[in-house]
C-alpha cells in the first residue's frame, strides 16, 4: 500500500547526519499525477507577488499547515518537488502526501535567508539559503539547504510551480550577501 520515495539526508555542521524516509502511497508513484481539490486560502487569492507566496509557503511549513502550504502551489498537473536525497514528485497527490508525512513529527522549524531573485512578468525564480532545525533524541540540531522555488502568474495570482532542495552544508560555505557592482 505505501511505496518508497526517497530519504531525506540533512547535514549538521558539526559533521553529523540527520534523515527521514518519506513515503507515500503507490496510488500517487504513478507516471500520470492524480487531480486533487485544492483548498483556496483567503489571502492566495488576491494575486499579490511571488515575494507573498514565497512568505506564505514558509509559513505553512513552519505552522505544519497543508491546506495554506497546497494553496501556494499551481493548479496544475506538472508541479514538482525534490527535497533533499529525494526522488522528483510530481504532481500535488505526490507533493501533499510527502508534505503530510514530513507534519506528521510536527511543524518545521526554519528560517530563510540569502535570497536571491530573478523576477521577469510571468515567472520568478529565488534561491534561497535555508536553516532548519530538527529535533533529534540528543537534542536540537540544525541543517542548511539551499532551495530554488520557481513561481509563474497564473489567473489566481503568483503560485510555486517547482521547489527543489538540496544539503548546502554549514553557514560557513554559503555564499553571504550579494554586493552591488556599481560601475562608472
Amino acid at each position: 500500500m505505501w511505496g518508497y520515495v526517497g530519504c531525506c539526508c540533512l547535514l549538521f555542521p558539526f559533521g553529523g547526519l540527520g534523515s527521514f524516509t518519506i513515503q507515500v502511497p503507490k496510488a500517487h508513484l504513478r507516471s500520470q499525477p492524480i487531480p486533487m481539490p485544492r483548498t483556496k486560502h483567503p489571502a492566495q487569492s488576491l494575486g499579490g507577488s511571488p515575494d507573498d507566496t514565497e512568505t506564505l509557503f514558509y509559513e505553512a511549513l513552519q505552522k505544519g499547515d497543508i491546506d495554506l502550504l497546497m494553496s501556494c502551489w499551481a493548479d496544475e498537473e506538472d508541479i514538482l518537488c525534490v527535497h533533499p536525497g529525494g526522488s522528483r514528485l510530481v504532481g500535488a497527490a505526490a507533493i501533499r502526501a510527502a508534505f503530510d508525512g514530513m507534519f506528521s513529527q510536527g511543524s518545521i522549524r526554519l528560517t530563510v535567508s540569502q535570497v536571491h531573485r530573478v523576477h521577469s512578468v510571468s515567472s520568478a525564480v529565488h534561491s534561497v539559503a535555508e536553516r532548519v532545525e530538527i529535533m533529534l533524541p540528543d537534542g536540537l540540531h540544525a541543517a542548511f539547504l539551499l532551495a530554488t522555488n520557481v513561481y509563474h502568474r497564473t489567473p489566481e495570482g503568483w503560485r510555486l510551480v517547482a521547489h527543489h532542495a538540496s544539503t548546502g552544508g554549514s553557514p560557513d560555505n554559503l555564499p553571504g550577501p550579494e554586493v552591488p557592482q556599481v560601475l562608472h
